[in-house]
């Protein structure tokens, strides 16, 4: 395997990495040294700089859609969101549900899971289809929780 398969493979495997890559904002030498391909250090940042020329730059685009919070949520065989028979309810329980409603798909999940993951929210359950984004959190993190998603749906990584 060349030199340039293999460190395309270990970027690859950091899709962090990659969307820096095409961010065009990653110090070449540094993710060498950090993704710890064998061989030279400056073989590989060559790799890495051919690399983000062939990938596509990173756009951002807004997804359209509104956000709603509902409070009170505990078990529930069905309900806002169900994951592998456990459901997410209305009812007396000690969780916060937000449900995104619009452009809303599995990249959009992902936007909103890294930036509350940023945020130090721990979500309960998180699921997306048919045009519903849906993120379980604790009732404490309900409001912070809301302006995340909101803001994540201002910019969704493409």
């Amino acid at each position: 395997m060349s030199q340039a398969s293999v460190t395309r493979a270990a970027v690859d495997d950091h899709p962090f990495l990659r969307r820096a890559l095409r961010a065009g904002v990653v110090n070449h030498a540094a993710a060498a040294r950090f993704l710890d391909v064998e061989g030279d250090e400056d073989a590989v940042s060559a790799a890495l700089r051919r690399y983000a020329e062939d990938l596509p730059p990173l756009d951002v685009a807004e997804r359209a859609g509104s956000v709603t919070m509902e409070s009170g949520l505990g078990p529930s065989e069905d309900g806002v969101l169900v994951v592998a028979g456990r459901g997410y309810a209305p009812g007396e329980g000690r969780l916060t549900g937000l449900l995104a409603n619009g452009d809303v798909d599995a990249r959009t999940l992902a936007a909103v899971l890294d930036r509350l993951h940023v945020a130090d929210i721990d979500p309960d359950a998180a699921g997306v289809a048919d045009g519903t984004l849906a993120v379980v959190v604790d009732r404490r993190d309900g409001a912070d929780a809301l302006r995340v998603v909101e803001s994540a749906l201002e910019g969704v990584p493409e």
